[in-house]
């Protein structure tokens, strides 16, 4: 199947119409996370001079420095830098998931007017990394399949009103537990459905690196000191979240930008490393990528639903082996906060949650 690929590219315009050199951001990052112009253009490919040329160009524009360098410390971004790469990630964060569900359904339309290879497999899941490595595995064994982000009503939602062939969100574990099977209660047929696990993952507070305004439970958030980011309404982060709220008796309308969202964790993250937030809540994954401090708070089951009868297609039976696989499970082990050690199972829903029972009326 062919692949679309599309990614967000942003520049800035100056008075004299100059635009910022595409590549210097690339440039920029990579200086960041190599704490060396040298290894920075090894990665990149880009030739010492051409990068000198490229931060001279840029420091130009601005009329302020990019780049600092001590002999035997490497290279440091200025405060300027630092702030141009921030924002690229923010950018990069926030939109990637909705560039990728984009360019999927732009494959499957392009499958169906060539007629060369029909989807086989229809997903909706709420974003997260170990679905993130099971679509790049999907795609390196050939399995054509259409995916596409949404919060976690709708992915059950999706699969419940046949949009979808499986249905990708995430269930805590817990006291939260039963909360959360009466929210999605109504999605979920115990006589028709079963999951496959994925992963188990930690959701908690993100802070700064060092944690220096001292968050450390939800508590700590009502401090008229702490600025806060929040999830979009209606994400299964939120939910658990508000969850959590209520059971410390934490009233979210004393909190400093609760109602202020964002679409993906990496979004949250990006967001307080960019100093515009000292506490988020989400995954532990992006918190330790954007290098933040992380206090978990939760645990969740993340997992993929689907019709008991879809098991026997050929398609499922190699999502099922992939997923069970030793390449997955060594790929999502890997993510901070991830734990695959049942990747694979699989489970009726009265078995994978005690608590529920086909009796709508009880929840």
């Amino acid at each position: 199947m062919k692949r679309v690929s599309i990614k967000p590219q942003w520049t800035i315009r100056f008075p004299d119409g100059k635009t910022l050199p595409p590549r210097l951001l690339d440039l920029l990052a990579q200086v960041q996370a190599s704490g060396s112009l040298s290894a920075a253009c090894t990665r990149s490919g880009t030739s010492y001079r051409h990068a000198w040329d490229l931060i001279r160009q840029g420091e130009a524009l601005f009329g302020a420095g990019l780049l600092q360098m001590e002999r035997g410390r490497g290279s440091q971004l200025t405060a300027l830098g630092e702030k141009l790469v921030r924002a690229d990630q923010r950018i990069q964060a926030r939109l990637a998931p909705g560039l990728e569900s984009l360019a999927s359904e732009l494959e499957s339309e392009m499958e169906a007017v060539l007629q060369t290879e029909p989807v086989l497999l229809r997903v909706r899941a709420s974003h997260g990394f170990a679905i993130e490595i099971l679509f790049d595995l999907l795609s390196a064994h050939g399995i054509a399949f259409e995916r596409k982000y949404v919060g976690s009503l709708e992915a059950p939602a999706a699969l419940r009103d046949g949009s979808c062939d499986v249905a990708g969100f995430h269930i805590p574990i817990g006291t939260m537990e039963v909360p959360a099977l009466r929210h999605y209660r109504r999605w979920m047929d115990p006589g028709r459905h079963v999951i496959v696990d994925m992963a188990t993952r930690h959701q908690g507070l993100m802070v700064p690196a060092g944690n220096p305004l001292k968050i450390y439970d939800l508590q700590d958030l009502l401090r008229p000191d702490v600025r806060f980011i929040n999830r979009q309404r209606n994400s299964g982060t939120r939910f658990l979240l508000e969850g959590l709220m209520a059971e410390a008796r934490v009233d979210s309308n004393r909190i400093n930008g609760f109602e202020q969202g964002e679409v993906t964790h990496a979004a949250v993250a990006a967001y307080i490393a960019s100093g515009l937030a000292d506490a988020g809540f989400g995954l532990e994954t992006p918190a330790r990528r954007f290098k933040l401090d992380f206090i978990p708070l939760a645990t969740e089951r993340y997992f993929l639903m689907c019709d008991a009868s879809a098991l026997e297609q050929p398609v499922m039976q190699q999502v099922l082996a992939i997923v069970g696989g030793s390449t997955f499970r060594a790929a999502v082990d890997a993510l901070p906060g991830y734990d695959a050690r049942h990747a694979g199972r699989v489970q009726r829903l009265p078995d994978a949650f005690s608590t529920l029972t086909a009796d709508a009326e009880t929840y």
